[in-house]
């Protein structure tokens, strides 16, 4: 099993968390490898990209994942589409998906590898093979601004929660998707959610999402909410409501008004 490498790039923004729906988003960030190999519109390998495209967005949107080629030789492109397991099937996967492959053509015109993350799906695309590949050379970290009151107990809580759900990850039937909640007090509840690229295996989804969780420490510590977005997995946690399906007295939601630091490294 390879570890995929390349330039590192380091970015730094704040944002504000926007309310979930199908409508379409903003995407949660992009990366355009600028030392790919470059293209322009017109030539065969661009060409490829397009009808990557055209055949990852109806597929994905009826199955949630496709892995694929296209092309031959110099001019041959790899493929890669997923939406988050708790949405497959849903508008929210179909409109997600097509949102990204529109965007990453506008956001990254001239290179031939580039990524986007939404908050539904995610997209890749490259003229060098990745798929099956673990791929933590580039990752996105937001955290919520404020602290917790008991960074102990919350500790504790987290890493018993994240351990059970990375198990659920790895078995073969769940599609690399891990989610569940528990109970921080009578009126506070804690949700994660991992999730692996169902190209991998189940040693590479183990690896990408220990990784991803080994950033708690460093870039999330005592924080309300976080989430590591690679491209390979995916890892999230809040205390409200992030995923489906819902308890009937709750509402998929973001926090009004709550600053997220958001940081693009390495």
């Amino acid at each position: 099993m390879k570890i995929m490498n390349f330039s590192y790039h380091i970015l730094l923004y704040l944002l504000v968390l926007s309310n979930c729906s199908a409508e379409s988003q903003d995407p949660l960030g992009d990366f355009c490898n600028k030392d790919s190999t470059k293209i322009s519109n017109g030539t065969q390998i661009s060409q490829n990209i397009d009808s990557l495209l055209a055949e990852l967005v109806p597929k994905t949107a009826s199955t949630g994942f496709l892995a694929t080629t296209y092309g031959e030789n110099q001019d041959q492109v790899y493929g890669l589409a997923q939406c988050r397991g708790d949405v497959v099937g849903t508008k929210d996967c179909s409109s997600c998906i097509q949102d990204a492959a529109k965007q990453i053509r506008q956001r990254c015109p001239n290179q031939a590898d580039a990524r986007i993350w939404y908050d539904y799906c995610f997209l890749r695309y490259s003229d060098k093979s990745f798929i099956g590949e673990v791929d933590t050379s580039y990752g996105i970290f937001y955290y919520n601004v404020d602290n917790v009151t008991d960074p102990e107990k919350f500790n504790e809580e987290l890493g018993a929660l994240t351990d059970k759900i990375r198990k659920q990850a790895v078995v073969p039937e769940s599609g690399g998707l891990g989610k569940g909640e528990t109970k921080l007090s009578p009126f506070v509840t804690l949700y994660a959610l991992v999730q692996c690229t169902r190209d991998l295996s189940k040693l590479g989804c183990s690896q990408c999402l220990a990784i991803a969780v080994g950033n708690f420490p460093t870039f999330c510590n005592n924080r309300k909410g976080c989430r590591v977005l690679y491209s390979s997995c995916y890892v999230r946690y809040e205390l409200y409501p992030f995923f489906y399906p819902l308890d009937s007295n709750n509402t998929l939601h973001a926090v009004d008004d709550n600053n997220v630091m958001a940081i693009a490294y390495p």
